[in-house]
């Protein structure tokens, strides 16, 4: 029977062409059951990896994977972000307890810049749960590289903006980013300028989506491609949202602010919602907002790193929609 540290170094090699690739050092090395050590996930950014629990491990269960990523990898920094699946145990857990600042193994990193098909970074491991680029949207950011040449972009919930950014690198016209912390967008602008683009603050807006594209939609504003990515669920001053209940109003919204003959690229990252319902609501808020749309493309993340288990639906979910 294989050992953990046995295991580990499989689901490394299963990464295949990533591991060469030097224009991409950001992908996911351990991804679940699906590569056999159910309830964790490692994300990698050159030599820094970061190991993510979505139960709770006793102490002794967490020392012994650490000691057989190090074993397994021989990084040169790990963090260790816990993940309790309850909101109230977020609620009433320390910060520093579920994402601590210090590296759980190797020497500390306060940040360092990872490349994902050519396009830098900035990565920050002690910032909190999330680091600052979600893996699984790889494939659908190199989609947009082929895509974006002469385009507008509106990219919701950006977060740190990684598909503005990938946008103006390839040749977009303009990408207007949305996201309800001004701190990311701030990361988001760090991560233009890292890629040697100018940073407007016009285009880097802090408040809540639903509002701003009803005042989008009012000025008559339109975009080429917009992206929408949200949480599956999140609180702001303004309103609660959850995917599975909310998406074809965000759909709608979305869909009031692209260009005739655009693409609004839907996406959500919901284990609980299944594609064709999914599919279904993208539709449902199209209508809704009286207009036509043809369905282009519907796919999730790359099976290189973001494997599935058999019979399992990738939790992440990107829907292409063409509107008249």
């Amino acid at each position: 029977m294989p050992t953990l540290v046995d295991t580990l170094r499989t689901a490394h090699a299963r990464r295949g062409a990533l591991l060469t690739d030097a224009r991409t050092t950001a992908f996911r090395v351990l991804h679940g059951g699906a590569d056999g050590v159910p309830d964790v996930t490692v994300d990698r950014f050159g030599g820094l990896y970061v190991v993510s629990l979505y139960r709770d491990f006793t102490a002794s269960e967490e020392e012994a994977l650490l000691d057989a990523a190090v074993a397994a990898w021989a990084p040169d920094s790990l963090y260790l972000k816990r993940r309790p699946r309850e909101a109230r145990v977020l609620a009433n857990v320390a910060k520093e307890t579920l994402a601590p600042e210090t590296a759980a193994r190797g020497a500390p990193v306060e940040s360092l810049t990872a490349l994902e098909n050519g396009v830098s970074f900035l990565i920050r491991p002690g910032q909190g749960l999330s680091v600052g680029l979600y893996l699984d949207m790889r494939d659908t950011r190199a989609w947009l590289q082929q895509e974006a040449q002469g385009l507008t972009v509106l990219n919701l919930f950006a977060y740190t903006c990684a598909f503005g950014v990938v946008a103006r690198a390839s040749g977009a016209k303009r990408a207007l980013n949305v996201d309800a912390s001004r701190r990311v967008l701030e990361w988001g602008e760090e991560n233009a300028r890292l890629n040697a683009q100018p940073v407007d603050r016009y285009d880097y807006i802090a408040g809540d989506v639903f509002d701003w594209l009803k005042r989008l939609a009012k000025k008559g504003e339109t975009f080429d491609l917009v992206v929408s990515d949200p949480p599956s669920f999140s609180n702001t001053k303004e309103a609660r949202f959850s995917a599975a209940r909310d998406y074809a109003r965000l759909a709608e919204a979305a869909a009031r602010v692209v260009a005739p003959g655009g693409r609004l690229v839907a996406c959500c990252n919901h284990a609980g919602l299944p594609m064709k319902r999914f599919e279904a609501m993208v539709a449902e808020g199209v209508a809704l907002a009286g207009r036509q749309g043809r369905a282009l493309s519907s796919s999730g993340p790359s099976s290189l790193d973001f494997p599935s288990a058999p019979g399992e639906e990738p939790a992440l979910k990107v829907h292409v929609v063409q509107l008249r």
